[in-house]
């Protein structure tokens, strides 16, 4: 087990100071919500346990337990005793899988030759009067069949049906009724009772069996490879997660290099790419030049050039020359290890809607079982042949493996397909908030506008007391300290102009420094004070008030304009331009006309709000809000009722961002902004915003057609079960039709693509 201080390798488990540890576990065998149940009701009730939660079509389950209580091996034999298979996530499935496939496939082989030989011998009886009454089928002939049916309904029995048999006596042992159950008990009593009938008289029923068993298997199997296709969405993130890596034995020497897997590397270590290879781990260029493809992790389309201390992200390519690297952080603490953490976690939370269905799933299958029984009973005294095969028909009918179904497919196609085109949803909650939301707030700068603002003026004030290049060192050192898009674009401007070399000569000694959201950044230099930021920020810290008075020149008001100052005056100034995002104008038109209210709420001037909202056409924006006031706008907007999501890029953004329902964090964002939100537009393209919203809506629309069509099934059904009208390979029938259109039914989501994704593409 690793402790606190050490970063723990890919897939193994995280652990606090308390020795709470997290883990992902892959389970399979899960059939419906009563296994999800029965599982997580298991595990949870050993001492140490914390936290476990299963995703039913995805099959992995978020574990947090207590390492000096319980060890990870003791819970996954937990989970084993009750008949489950289980391993750590990072260990792969496709053995397993392929094996269980295999298994399935022959299971429904058997059953399906079975049911085609036994039709058969079913097929005279039904074509001819009864043998006892004048038939032309002479009885004995007629058992004969019955006993070849017989026969050849045990392989059906004794080895295809087996799963439901195995999964019928797990829930029994462990006090819970589970899909398995009803199935199990139509199964066994379709056959004993024609197993009395061959040797004793009557009607028999092996044709049914036989083929509820095979209906019932070709249900199952289309649905696990509905659900791999659905989890496959999934994969976006982690079929790039690196597996590989080159360890330097003696760094500085490359003589002695050695190939080990990505979950061994630990802190510190010294790492070759060659080119074309993935980042291992994220950390930071020690020796040589190169470029960097980082469009999953960044949104950046173009590649990204790196020298020496610059930072690596795991998961991107390297794609000219080798580098070396080493390693910061490794395993679960990577950026791509905790988006991948983030969507997993997103799959297991439910919507609202089932919440109800899943907690009752149980009980359901109880009362089921009673009227079953109660149907029986009544039909003895109305028909007694029938009354056997009626209460099993209830008992088939009703399986509630749509209404477990009706919402997990529709999730993780959601997830997955939003992840596909830029999106990648980190709280399951968003797909439900998107799907209702009423509002929608924009930042400016970095999300209706590129963010990356361009110098096209620096003016510098005050020669003769504070020379110019002492003012470049000192605007540059400030620039280079802030994740600010203006911060980043002084910093651009003076690396173009390769004047950022002129910091290192100029003795400037950082004593303290300070950033304050959504105002600039403050710097004590040498006993001096100094800021960089919006005017009214930096005029604080000047004493002398004639000083204080100063403006910017009316012919930059409607730009953005940052200013650097002392605590004596002002001393320079740096008028930058933003773009407005090539999208950004249909994304608010789009967004409008589906009655959306379109907000946008920013920190710069007056003047440069107002000429973005008009390109955009958005009425309703406020501009130079601070932090707080951003906050406190949507929290008025919620008390009215509104469900209102944000979409926001940097720092000031954070609190705003931690208040709305559905918050979204463009892919270029800072990091602040990221940990706070629901949603990360990896591709920055509003465009792909707009998309999520469409999807989420249809999203939402499945679901709730999953779940009428399950209530509504069932509604129908089970009064047709009980009133004779369903004979049991009926019911089989319509159990397994009704799961796979509630599956099938979450793939239309798989087919939806943004209208201009295959332009963007080919651009």
């Amino acid at each position: 087990m690793t402790t606190a201080s050490a970063q723990p390798p890919a897939g193994e488990s995280t652990v606090t100071s308390k020795q709470l540890q997290t883990e992902l576990l892959s389970v399979a065998g899960i059939r419906c919500a009563a296994c999800v149940q029965l599982i997580e009701f298991r595990v949870t009730q050993l001492s140490g346990v914390e936290s476990f939660r299963i995703n039913p079509i995805s099959q992995k389950a978020q574990l947090s337990w207590r390492s000096e209580q319980l060890s990870l091996k003791q819970i996954i034999q937990a989970i084993v005793d009750l008949g489950y298979a289980a391993f750590p996530a990072n260990q792969s499935l496709s053995e397993y899988q392929a094996k269980e496939k295999k298994v399935a496939l022959w299971r429904l082989f058997v059953a399906g030759f079975a049911m085609m030989q036994v039709m058969m011998y079913a097929f005279p009886a039904y074509l001819v009067p009864v043998p006892e009454i004048d038939g032309d089928l002479s009885p004995d002939l007629d058992r004969l069949l019955k006993i070849a049916s017989l026969i050849i309904t045990l392989p059906v029995i004794g080895f295809s049906a087996i799963p439901f048999f195995r999964g019928a006596l797990r829930d029994l042992k462990h006090h819970t009724v589970g899909m398995d159950v009803p199935v199990s008990v139509g199964i066994l009593l379709t056959f004993l009772a024609s197993c009395w009938a061959t040797f004793f008289g009557g009607a028999v029923y092996f044709d049914s069996a036989i083929m509820f068993v095979f209906l019932l298997l070709s249900a199952r199997f289309i649905e696990e490879n509905v659900k791999r296709r659905t989890s496959a969405a999934l994969a976006v993130l982690t079929q790039i997660h690196p597996s590989v890596a080159q360890k330097i034995v003696a760094y500085p020497s490359l003589e002695q290099v050695q190939r080990c897997r990505a979950d061994e590397i630990n802190i510190g270590d010294y790492l070759l790419v060659p080119a074309g290879e993935q980042i291992p781990c994220d950390g930071r260029v020690i020796d040589g030049q190169s470029e960097c493809d980082e469009a999953l992790m960044t949104g950046e389309a173009k590649p990204v050039s790196k020298k020496a201390d610059d930072l690596l992200i795991a998961g991107s390519i390297n794609l000219h020359s080798a580098l070396v690297m080493q390693a910061d952080q490794v395993g679960n603490q990577t950026q791509l290890a905790s988006l991948i953490a983030m969507m997993e976690s997103a799959t297991l939370e439910k919507p609202r809607l089932l919440a109800l269905a899943d907690k009752h799933a149980s009980r359901f299958l109880f009362a089921i079982l009673v009227i079953a029984v109660m149907s029986g009973i009544a039909w003895s005294f109305i028909d007694p042949s029938r009354a056997l095969w009626i209460a099993i028909s209830v008992v088939v009918v009703t399986c509630p493996c749509a209404l477990s179904l009706a919402t997990p497919g529709v999730m993780s196609a959601a997830i997955g397909q939003l992840a596909k085109f830029g999106m990648l949803v980190t709280k399951g909650s968003a797909i439900e908030n998107l799907a209702n939301l009423t509002h929608v707030v924009f930042d400016k700068t970095g999300t209706l506008t590129f963010g990356k603002l361009k110098v096209v003026r620096s003016v510098y004030l005050y020669d003769e007391i504070f020379s110019t290049s002492q003012q470049q060192d000192v605007a540059a050192l400030l620039a280079s300290m802030s994740l600010h898009p203006a911060s980043k674009a002084i910093a651009d401007d003076f690396l173009k102009q390769q004047l950022t070399p002129l910091v290192s000569r100029s003795g400037l000694k950082v004593e303290a420094s300070h950033e304050q959201a959504g105002a600039g950044i403050a710097a004590k230099l040498n006993g001096v004070w100094f800021r960089l930021g919006k005017l009214d920020y930096v005029q604080e810290i000047i004493k002398d008030a004639n000083q204080r008075v100063w403006q910017i020149p009316d012919e930059y008001r409607g730009q953005s304009v940052s200013v650097l100052g002392n605590q004596f005056c002002i001393l320079a100034y740096f008028v930058m331009e933003d773009c407005l995002r090539d999208e950004a104008i249909a994304c608010v038109t789009e967004l409008q006309k589906q009655s959306k209210k379109v907000i946008l709420l920013s920190g710069d001037r007056r003047e440069v709000v107002t000429a973005i909202a008009m390109q955009c056409g958005i009425t309703d924006f406020q501009a130079e809000l601070s932090p707080a006031q951003k906050y406190e706008y949507i929290l008025q907007l919620q008390r009215q009722g509104a469900v209102v999501a944000m979409v926001g890029d940097g720092m000031n953004d954070g609190p705003a961002l931690s208040l709305a329902q559905v918050s979204v964090a463009m892919g270029q964002g800072a990091p602040i902004s990221q940990t706070r939100s629901d949603c990360l537009l990896m591709s920055n393209r509003l465009s792909d915003f707009n998309f999520s919203v469409q999807l989420a809506a249809k999203a939402y629309r499945l679901i709730r057609q999953n779940l009428a069509w399950s209530l509504l099934y069932n509604v129908i059904a089970v009064p047709a079960a009980v009133l004779g009208y369903l004979e049991p390979w009926h019911a089989a029938l319509g159990m397994s039709l009704s799961s796979l259109f509630v599956v099938v039914n979450g793939l239309r989501l798989l087919g939806l693509k943004p209208v201009d994704h295959d332009v963007m593409r080919s651009a």
